[in-house]
């Protein structure tokens, strides 16, 4: 039986784009600019859509197939500084998880954030979407010189929570979110409403737990923290 169904776990941490926030609408909307600028007929949201847990190096590589290494490298920084400034025009915290957030923080639960995306845009984001002040932690991709699919931001930010590894569950929309935690030994959750290609499938991913939707993402954290009602 998966350790979620015991209602010991005291800790929460979530990926960020695709798990916790719905950024696409923004990382989606600059890739098409971008693309429009040079000429080149956007792609559409849907299919860029699956692809924004893959940062902006995967964005680039759908929007801009036949560049190269170097081509890809000044888009990304034309990308990333076209991104910084509409970080949160359209992006907000997918539906039903701040009513989670609420319910663990009313139970004084840990929650936290654990993500690829670099400090410069995690920050500002989660201030604008009014989650710095709740939050216990905030892990990005360059806080420490590895990232996942290592476990080490995974094991900080149960250090910065103070709590055990195997008292924490982890959520995220990639296999390499799934794997951090597993090599960290956390529970897992796949969040399959996520940011996911059409030929992955998180069925794979080894994850204690799919969560099919906001839903039953709620469902099964709180039954994992022994708020169920």
């Amino acid at each position: 039986m998966s350790r979620l169904a015991h209602g010991n776990i005291e800790a929460v941490l979530f990926d960020l784009d695709g798990t916790l926030v719905d950024t696409a609408p923004d990382m989606v909307a600059v890739l098409q600019d971008l693309q429009r600028d040079y000429n080149i007929e956007p792609v559409t949201y849907e299919f860029g859509r699956t692809h924004v847990s893959n940062g902006a190096l995967g964005l680039l590589n759908i929007a801009f197939p036949d560049a190269g290494e170097e081509i890809h490298d000044s888009l990304r920084d034309e990308y990333l500084s076209r991104y910084a400034l509409r970080l949160c025009q359209k992006t907000e915290i997918f539906p039903g998880l701040d009513e989670l957030l609420l319910r663990l923080e009313a139970a004084a639960c840990p929650w936290g954030v654990v993500t690829n995306k670099p400090k410069y845009l995690t920050e500002p984001l989660l201030e604008q979407l009014s989650l710095t002040g709740r939050i216990v932690c905030a892990v990005s991709g360059d806080t420490l010189e590895k990232r996942k699919p290592d476990p080490a931001p995974l094991l900080y930010a149960c250090d910065a929570a103070g709590v055990a590894p195997e008292q924490t569950v982890y959520i995220g929309d990639a296999a390499r979110d799934i794997e951090a935690g597993r090599r960290a030994g956390m529970a897992t959750i796949a969040a399959a409403y996520g940011y996911i290609t059409a030929d992955d499938d998180p069925g794979r991913w080894g994850a204690d737990q799919i969560a099919a939707d906001t839903v039953e993402l709620a469902q099964i954290v709180l039954k994992a923290v022994n708020l169920s009602i």
